[in-house]
């Protein structure tokens, strides 16, 4: 049926306004107005102050601290440092092997779905709190802590990249050809490239959570770089963030498909001794200790009376006020995502060669480089020390990692752009009609996918003190509350699952998937 030409020529005259359009670009600038607008409402609601005495004074310590390192007071840097990089190269290894086969059946099984994304949406961090319990402090626990999450991971974006290969190569094979024989034969040799640089990227981030495994006491660079930020030793808190960054900045030289093999046999020398663990504990762990005392004692005769349900609330009646914790904890997540789309906004404007001089590009991508590399934990970390306790310290590292993170991707979209020869001759001109509209789509699909990460990482600064669940998770476990722990962190999947599955909804369709990080 065609449309009526009256219709047709009402709407050209009198066009929808920006609030009624339906197109991507009026989407996306409700999309982006409705986060800021949401921020600013919001802001007098969250603890913003600043309770340091002279937070001046010591930013400039730290500051002085990281131009004038001590790499000669350092205890044993070379040997948490082979361990930071061990513990990255197997568990990322590990994810890849388990997440591989998992990817060929990830489509068709709904289960598997379901228990990937409850997997991959607890942090490293809260797999290490909970796997200390079993292993101790041993390479087993940072493994496992990196690799459970990882194959949930691999298992999900290797399965997307299968999907968008070419059918026309599958369908030349024989009627009668097995589902290994189509995955050998025609979509690895297709999809080796795009899965190879996933798993590099993922090695990268496999580095930042090794680090990070140090602040549950693993003795890696994260180890000694929070005992020295936390005991005033700036110097040497410097000297290990530049060998965190030379350790990121030169990945493309020892990162190499002929060197990591290398590294990987000789690392197994450093990453015992492996822990001796009993299975009749193990068992008793995962079978009694993680779970409710009414759930683990239940009988049918209680579940039919009722007696199950009235002994599971009053369990339940004694977990913490979790109100509080969750509304911080989605709080922080949206004040994040919102203030991550200013920093994006601001900075990859001045990192393009299309809008800004020589000096802004390179002062803002090493600005970029510092804060996208170094992890929110460690950022917020650090401004804990500056403000003192409150949600000012965790908002602006979660909005400064992960808008350097966006800022910079889009800085480099807008590189690879080619103007036309007619465009504006101003840069605001060429940045507001050429650049922002074909920039803008794909940084919203990147916030929104970062939006996920936003959440897990809210979760884990509960590690510092802001009641967040994170704060009641690390509590739980320092108690020896493990039912209560676990709970938890199932409550806190639930959470991540619910926010990944909105940002996907909102997320612009035909734009960044998940491995575009990488691209």
């Amino acid at each position: 049926m065609s449309a009526d030409p009256s219709t047709m020529t009402a709407e050209l005259r009198h066009p929808p306004r920006w609030w009624q359009a339906r197109n991507d670009g009026a989407r996306l600038l409700r999309l982006g107005g409705g986060l800021i607008i949401a921020m600013l409402v919001l802001v007098p609601f969250a603890d913003l102050s600043i309770t340091s005495r002279d937070p001046w004074q010591e930013l400039g310590r730290m500051l002085a601290g990281l131009a004038s390192p001590a790499p000669g007071a350092l205890e044993s840097p070379l040997h948490a440092l082979i361990l930071t990089i061990a513990f990255a190269l197997w568990g990322t290894l590990l994810g890849a092997l388990i997440g591989l086969p998992l990817a060929l059946v990830y489509s068709r099984s709904r289960l598997l779905r379901g228990i990937c994304a409850g997997l991959r949406a607890v942090h490293e961090l809260f797999w290490a709190l909970l796997l200390l319990q079993v292993f101790g402090l041993s390479a087993a626990t940072a493994l496992a802590a990196i690799t459970i999450p990882y194959a949930a991971t691999f298992a999900k974006v290797y399965a997307e990249i299968l999907e968008q290969l070419p059918q026309a190569p599958l369908k030349a094979l024989p009627w009668a050809s097995s589902r290994a024989m189509r995955f050998v034969y025609a979509e690895l040799p297709m999809a080796w490239r795009r899965m190879a640089s996933y798993t590099r990227y993922r090695f990268e981030c496999g580095l930042r959570a090794s680090v990070l495994l140090g602040f549950v006491g693993l003795p890696t660079l994260g180890f000694y770089l929070e005992s020295a930020f936390r005991e005033g030793r700036y110097a040497e808190a410097g000297a290990l963030l530049w060998i965190f960054y030379l350790l990121i900045a030169t990945l493309p030289w020892w990162g190499r498909r002929r060197v990591l093999p290398v590294l990987a046999i000789a690392s197994l020398w450093w990453l015992g001794p492996w822990p001796d663990v009993s299975p009749t504990l193990l068992w008793r762990f995962i079978s009694h200790d993680i779970w409710p005392a009414p759930l683990v004692n239940a009988s049918f005769e209680s579940l039919v009376s009722g007696e199950l349900a009235t002994a599971l609330l009053q369990w339940a009646s004694h977990l913490p006020d979790l109100l509080p914790a969750i509304g911080n904890t989605l709080l922080l997540g949206l004040l994040g995502t919102a203030g991550s789309l200013l920093i994006a906004m601001l900075l990859w404007p001045l990192a393009s060669r299309h809008v800004g001089n020589r000096l802004s590009q390179h002062s803002t991508n090493g600005l970029l480089i510092f804060l996208r590399t170094t992890p929110e934990l460690i950022l917020a970390f650090i401004l804990l020390l500056l403000l003192g306790p409150s949600l000012l310290p965790a908002w602006l590292a979660l909005a400064l990692h992960n808008g350097a993170i966006i800022a910079f991707l889009c800085a480099r979209h807008a590189n690879q752009i080619q103007l036309p020869p007619s465009r504006p001759q101003g840069k605001f001109e060429c940045w507001l009609y050429e650049l922002n509209p074909r920039v803008a789509p794909g940084m919203f699909a990147l916030l929104l996918y970062r939006a996920e990460t936003i959440i897990r990482e809210t979760a884990i600064l509960g590690m510092l003190g802001v009641v967040t669940l994170g704060f009641h998770i690390d509590s739980s476990f320092e108690y020896l509350m493990f039912d209560q722990a676990f709970a938890l962190l199932v409550l806190t999947a639930i959470l991540n699952i619910g926010v990944d599955s909105l940002a996907r909804r909102l997320r612009p369709s035909g734009e960044i998937s998940e491995d575009s990080c990488v691209r």
